[in-house]
Parts: structure tokens; C-alpha cells; sequence
């Protein structure tokens, strides 16, 4: 392994020996360093140093491998190596540094890919912006419209999610190497667009970051990492170095001679410099491998801090123009079709009837678009010191965008809430223990939302709190979703978010702009800056998921879970940076990977949203064709139509079914099939049930004819007392007449009824009456006349 140098400079100093120092870091221990004589290297520029002799010194210095030994092997293979070889220059004279180079270690692997990824996500976004696009014109109504346009992809989300994962890095931290280079691929999001003529006008306007630009710093009135105009480079106390000589570090010492003697056999140095040996940094940029703060972050674009708000200006005056005209060349486009006779006359009669109202809504979305950016942005150049010129802008736009959309939003909240009045009322929070992934948590219910399923819930506490309630003086009054007038002025704000939520972009505005002011106004001081946007963010995500203000369940997905919890994940792992921690570089970088790793899955479902989009504005954009292509689409397109159906009407979900009680054992009659008698075949049956005379005639036989007890014969089918069956069931019951007592002849096949002496079953038999029958003969008993029976009562032998 050998250390290669390549040194060119120049200076003001007239005579001077000097001493210098190559040191070599990675993740923040040093490795490697030593300390030689330039005169016994063979170093001619440097022996003395001259104001009148050109600084050339190169050389490469043999390491054994005991040198490097504390480089852990994954150095090698993970991205973003984070590595600085430094070299200083030291006066004998003074013992002082007088010069500093520094430059940053790699090993080829890297995160940072923004010539390949910011184009595919840019593609994306262009996708997004024609789906959403092409819901928002194509229709005939203004309610129709609003309902297929709050369901597809909103280019606010794609953006606001970008703008998060860019400008996480605008926190002061020091930032490990990883997540620079991976945030780098999202900088267009935020307007950090590089671009070297814009930037030497901006350095020309501002009459800053000016130098020799060939030289590492830009000698002399360079900003290093956000601090005033520097005139000297970095002047450090050597003491360590020289007081290890005067230790006699004779390791040291043996490996400085080495070096010596190795640059001294080298060829003479060559003016000509390889590629591989880098370029010096831009004026203005801190020292390479200094990913401290927002300066950190934006040096990976090569653009200084103090150029940050006025490059995010312009590209943003751009991209406002650039709306504007598409908007134009669009209508000139559909009205060219249309005379060409490609496209109907009444194609898109909506949107070329309010094309002018379109394009100024377009201008106004992508301002609402651009508002935290511009916002911080602003607040940030306000911070800086110096620079007139870029504050008088910087404060005219901060003014604008908190008296515009901000104005705008309050304007819309009034115009729609302006016949009616608030209401407050008294109620009370209640806290109930639950555990969210294993985690004791509470959840709240307010009192004025409990159901009869929370009657036996039981509450940890409760505090008292209140409800603010609107009451509309019109309770017949048309939705908001339904108001053609407001969704033609306001719905640009409020078309993408629930009926009953249709307030929120206001809310959102003034949560970005809290945002907005810990991320610039809060810089100086780093743990207020990340814990004050912790409670923020915490507060706003359990706000937020209360809520569920989108209209579309896939924005409430990005929105409120995803987004929510990259933020709220973002920073609490991002306190590990502070460097009053003082965590070791191995393990911030490990940090980092998480954190990448949460974002990258953000960004992989944003995608994937995107493309789902699509398909639901393809499905609203044909909503009146019968046929689609593929026509394997036909239900899933009908499904789609029926959730916009119920997302639309926002009403509560039905009340959960009531538990199903304990099955016992039961019998059910289910049918009753009649079986045939032997009375059906006699032709003598009473079959009219309507004639019940006879079923009640009935006669008493004397004890001379008795064989038996007392007996009662009918002369029916029917016990005595009861009524005769119905032949068939669809015949009404026969009214009851009054039952007598007679007496008659016994009709054939009359059954005959045995009472037992004692309680027990009725014993009925059926006899067969014949001619033939004959009476048995016996010795005439003593007749006692019985007395009057009952009314339906049987006489018992006395």
C-alpha cells in the first residue's frame, strides 16, 4: 500500500522552512500519519518556501501493513467510504499551520447515482402529473370531475415526499457520508439544481465565493461551512507534532526517515496532474469530507450554502412559467386537434370553456407546491450573515408565500363557514391502555364519541377537554363536495380531502410553515432544532391519523402512515448525530443505512402508488366507454366506481354486528304429513266440518244394555267435547254452536270411549255396527235413573 500526494500552490510568505504532517482518517480515527522534513525529501519548493518560487511537491510514500492495520476490512466494500487524507504545512518560525489540504478517501462504491436515479424519478413524476392531469379536465361537471380527481395521485404528495427525504439534511448534524450521498439523488425536489452559469451569476450577485478557483479553498475570501468571509485557512496549534519529536517517537521518527528517503530518490515532479487525483472544491465549499450541517449536504451538489436560496428561487420562477406555458401550448394543442378534425367538437368542452381558470389554478397549485421549500429557504438566507442583496429578496418571498397561500386558505375556510357559527362545548378526554406492537400505549375517546359499544369500556383516566362544534344556518345547505360555485374557486385546495375534512389544507399549510421555522430558525441550535421537530412531527402524526383527511385511501396511506412515520423515524434516529453524543463514525454510518433503508421503502411505495394511480385515471378517464382494453378489467373497474361511490358520501361505518348467542339444544316441527284412518274409508264420515251438530249428539245407554261402566258413544270420530277435523287445512274453523245433550241411533263406525275407573289414558276402540249384531241377553238389572250429566262431563257408575 503506498500514499500518493500531489501538491500546487503558491504563497505570500518570502522565506520560510517548514515542516509537514500527512494524516490519514477513516470514520473519524486516524490511521495513519506522518510528519517529515520537505528539505530531506527532496521537496525544492518547499526548502525554503519562497514567495517568488511556484509550490510543486509530489511523491509516493511506501506503507507497510502494520502502518494501516486499525482499517476494519469493511472499509473496502461498503459505499461511501468515509475517509480524509490531510495534509499541513507548518511554519518552524511560528509553529503554527499555515496551510491545509485536505481531500476525501473513497473506494469507487457509492450511493450517490443522481445522473440515474433523479431522471427515473423524474419520470415518474412527469407520469403523475399527466394521470392527475388528465382526471382533473376530462368531464362535464364540476362535482363529477372533483370526485375521479380526488382519487387519483396528487403531485403535492410525490413532492412532499421527495422534499422530506432531501431535506432531512438540513438539520445541523454531522452527517455520515452515506446519507449525503444517497439524498444527493433527490436534490432537484428541493430546487438544488446545479448549473455553473447560474451559479457564477449568483456569486457575481451576491460578490461572494470569489477566488483563484484553482486553488483547494479559493484563497481568501472563501465561506467555509456558514462562518464570514475567511482570510486565513485553518491556523492550528502543532504543538502534538512537535512535542512528539521532542518525545522522541522513535517509530515515528524510523517511518519519517523512510518517507524521506523515498521522496528523495523520486524522479523531479511533473506540473501535469492526473484525473484520478480529483479536482479542488468550488469557492465557497467546505473542506472535502465535512458533511456537517446543510452546508455538509449541499456541498455534495457543489453548490455553497449562501447560493442555496437564490438557486431554489430561479429554478422555482422556472418551473412557475414552465406550468404556465404548458398550460397554453395544451389548449393550443386540443383546439388544433379539434379543427384538424382528429378530436370531436364537444371533446373536453369543460376544460377549453375554463381554460383560462385552469391555468391561473395550475400557477396557484404549484406555489401551494413549492411552499416549504421556498419558506425555508427564505428563513435560511435570512439566517446567514451578510449578503443585502439576497435578504431583500429572500424576506419579499418569505412575505409573499405567508400572505399568499396562507391568505388564500383562510379565505377559502371563510367563504364556505361564513353563514353559520362556532359552538363550544364542555367534554372530556378519556384514556384507555392498549398496546401498539407489544408496546404499552393509551388511546383517547372523547365522551361525545362514545357508543353503546363503549358503555362497559374501561378508561386509565380522563381530563376535561371541550368540542368546538359549527353550526350552519342553513341545515339543508348543498355539501362542499356538491357546491359547484366552491369547487370552482377553492377546489384546487380542497377537492383531494374527505366531506367532513374538507378544512384540512389549511391545517397542512400551517404545519409546513412550523416546519419550515425549526428547520431554518432554530439552526444555531441543533438539539432544540431535532427535538422541537420530533414533538412536532409526533403530534402532527397522531393528529393526522385521527383524522384520515384524504378523500383516497392511497393517500391516506402515503400521506398519513408512510410519510408520518419516515419523518417521525427520520429524526429520532438523526439525534444520534449531535456531536455532543459523540458517537463513533461506524456507528452513525450504520444509523444511516436504516435510515436509507426507510426511505428507499418510501420512495419504492410512492412509485408503486404512482402506477396504481395511473390505472384508476385510466379507469375515470374511460368511465363512459362500455368496453376497455384489457377486458379483464371490466370488474375491476366497476369495484373502483363503487368505492368512489361510498368515499364519496363519507358516512360512518354501520355498527358492528351483534355477537351471535350460544346455540342450544332445540326441536323444530318443519312438516306434517296426515297418515290414513280407518274411518276414511267409510263412506258415512262426516266430511263437512261446518256440520257440528252431530259431533256433539251423543246418548246414554241404560244399565240394562251396559256391559261395562258408564259410557258415552259418539257418533263422530270425535271424542265427546271435541270438534271435528277440517278436511282440508285452507277451510276456516266452523263456528262453535251450542252443544246439547241427545240421544240417537249409534251410525256405524263410531268409536267407542272406555273411562277407567280411576286416572289414567282413554282407552278408544272402533266397532263395526251390522244387522247381524245381536244384543246379549241379560237378567234385567235394577235401573237407577242417574242424574243430569254436565255440560260435556261423563257420568260415572255409581
Amino acid at each position: 500500500m503506498t500514499v500518493l500526494f500531489h501538491l500546487v500552490g503558491a504563497t505570500n510568505i518570502r522565506n520560510e522552512s517548514l515542516m509537514m504532517h500527512i494524516g490519514v482518517f477513516a470514520y473519524g480515527e486516524a490511521r495513519f500519519d506522518l510528519t517529515f522534513d520537505p528539505c530531506r525529501a527532496n521537496i525544492a519548493s518547499l526548502c525554503p518556501m519562497e514567495a517568488n518560487v511556484p509550490i510543486q511537491a509530489s511523491g509516493v510514500i511506501p506503507i507497510a501493513p502494520a502502518d494501516v492495520s486499525g482499517f476494519p476490512e469493511l472499509a473496502f466494500t461498503i459505499p461511501d467510504f468515509e475517509g480524509q487524507a490531510i495534509i499541513r504545512i507548518f511554519a518552524n518560525s511560528t509553529r503554527s499551520e499555515i496551510a491545509c489540504y485536505s481531500a476525501v478517501v473513497t473506494n469507487g462504491a457509492s450511493f450517490s447515482h443522481p445522473e440515474a436515479v433523479a431522471p427515473v424519478l423524474g419520470v415518474f413524476t412527469t407520469i403523475a402529473v399527466v394521470a392527475s392531469m388528465a382526471t382533473a379536465i376530462y368531464g362535464d361537471s364540476a362535482v363529477t370531475i372533483r370526485k375521479h380527481y380526488a382519487h387519483s395521485l396528487s403531485i403535492y404528495v410525490v413532492f412532499s415526499v421527495f422534499q422530506h427525504i432531501y431535506f432531512s439534511g438540513a438539520l445541523s448534524l454531522n452527517w455520515p457520508s452515506v446519507l449525503v450521498a444517497f439524498w444527493s439523488n433527490y436534490a432537484w425536489s428541493g430546487g438544488i439544481i446545479r448549473s455553473l452559469s447560474m451559479q457564477n451569476s449568483i456569486n457575481q450577485f451576491l460578490k461572494a465565493n470569489k477566488g483563484n478557483s484553482s486553488m483547494v479553498g479559493a484563497a481568501g475570501s472563501s465561506a467555509i461551512a456558514g462562518a464570514s468571509l475567511v482570510h486565513s485557512i485553518y491556523k492550528r496549534s502543532s504543538a502534538g507534532i512537535f512535542a512528539r519529536d521532542i518525545m522522541f517517537d522513535f517509530e515515528g521518527i524510523l517511518l519519517s526517515r523512510r518517507a524521506e528517503h523515498a521522496l528523495a530518490k523520486r524522479a523531479a515532479p511533473s506540473n501535469k496532474t492526473s484525473q484520478w487525483f480529483g479536482s479542488p472544491v468550488a469557492p465557497g465549499l467546505p473542506l472535502p469530507g465535512n458533511f456537517s450541517g446543510f452546508a455538509g449536504t449541499l456541498a455534495k451538489e457543489k453548490i455553497p450554502q449562501t447560493n442555496a436560496f437564490m438557486t431554489g428561487f430561479l429554478w422555482f420562477l422556472i418551473v412557475v412559467f414552465a406550468v404556465l406555458g404548458a398550460m397554453v401550448v395544451f389548449k393550443g394543442l386540443v383546439e388544433g386537434l379539434s379543427a384538424a378534425k382528429f378530436i370531436r367538437k364537444d371533446r373536453l368542452s369543460f376544460y377549453r370553456a375554463h381554460w383560462l381558470s385552469y391555468s391561473i389554478l395550475a400557477v396557484l397549485r404549484t406555489i401551494v407546491i413549492g411552499f416549504f421549500t421556498m419558506v425555508f429557504l427564505a428563513m435560511f438566507q435570512l439566517s446567514l450573515p451578510g449578503f443585502a442583496g439576497a435578504k431583500a429578496i429572500a424576506a419579499i418571498t418569505f412575505v409573499v408565500f405567508l400572505g399568499g397561500p396562507l391568505a388564500v386558505a383562510t379565505y377559502a375556510c371563510y367563504y364556505r363557514l361564513r353563514f353559520g357559527h362556532y359552538q363550544s362545548k364542555p367534554d372530556r378526554l378519556n384514556f384507555k391502555r392498549v398496546k401498539v406492537w407489544g408496546v404499552p400505549w393509551f388511546s383517547t375517546l372523547r365522551e361525545s364519541q362514545r357508543t353503546e359499544k363503549d358503555t362497559d369500556t374501561t378508561f386509565a383516566f380522563s381530563v376535561p377537554w371541550w368540542r368546538i362544534q359549527f353550526i350552519d344556518d342553513d341545515p339543508e345547505r348543498t355539501p362542499v363536495h356538491e357546491d359547484e360555485d366552491y369547487i370552482s374557486k377553492f377546489g384546487w385546495l380542497a377537492a383531494r380531502f374527505r366531506r367532513t375534512r374538507w378544512w384540512f389544507f389549511a391545517a397542512w399549510l400551517v404545519y409546513e410553515f412550523v416546519r419550515a421555522c425549526f428547520y431554518a430558525g432554530a439552526r444555531a441550535n441543533p438539539r432544540a432544532q431535532v427535538f422541537g421537530l420530533l414533538v412536532v412531527e409526533i403530534v402532527a402524526l397522531i393528529a393526522i391519523i385521527n383524522c384520515k383527511p384524504f378523500e383516497s385511501s392511497r393517500l391516506n396511506a402515503l400521506m398519513v402512515y408512510l410519510l408520518g412515520f419516515s419523518k417521525v423515524a427520520t429524526l429520532a434516529l438523526s439525534v444520534a448525530f449531535d456531536v455532543r453524543y459523540n458517537l463513533s463514525r461506524i456507528a452513525t454510518t450504520a444509523i444511516g443505512i436504516v435510515i436509507i433503508l426507510i426511505q428507499g421503502i418510501l420512495t419504492i411505495m410512492l412509485l408503486i402508488s404512482i402506477v396504481i394511480g395511473t390505472i384508476s385515471s385510466y379507469f375515470s378517464v374511460i368511465r363512459n366507454r362500455e368496453e376497455i382494453v384489457p377486458k379483464s378489467w371490466l370488474p375491476l373497474r366497476e369495484r373502483y366506481f363503487k368505492h368512489l361511490d361510498k368515499a364519496t358520501a363519507d358516512l360512518p361505518p354501520p355498527p358492528p354486528p351483534e355477537p351471535e348467542q350460544p346455540v342450544e339444544p332445540y326441536f323444530s316441527v318443519n312438516s306434517i304429513k296426515r297418515v290414513p284412518k280407518i274411518e276414511d274409508e267409510d263412506p258415512e264420515v262426516i266430511t263437512d266440518p261446518t256440520d257440528r251438530a252431530g259431533s256433539r249428539a251423543s246418548v246414554r245407554r241404560s244399565r240394562a244394555n251396559s256391559v261395562s261402566s258408564a259410557s258415552v258413544i259418539s257418533h263422530t270420530t270425535v271424542p265427546f267435547g271435541g270438534y271435528v277435523h277440517r278436511t282440508s287445512w285452507n277451510t276456516s274453523p266452523a263456528e262453535t254452536p251450542d252443544v246439547t245433550r241427545t240421544t240417537g241411533s249409534r251410525s256405524s263406525n263410531t268409536p267407542l270411549v272406555l273411562v277407567g275407573p280411576g286416572p289414567g289414558p282413554a282407552i278408544m276402540s272402533s266397532v263395526r255396527d251390522s244387522k247381524d249384531y245381536q244384543q246379549p241377553v241379560a237378567p234385567a238389572p235394577t235401573v237407577t235413573k242417574p242424574s243430569p250429566l254436565p255440560q260435556g262431563g261423563i257420568q260415572r257408575e255409581q
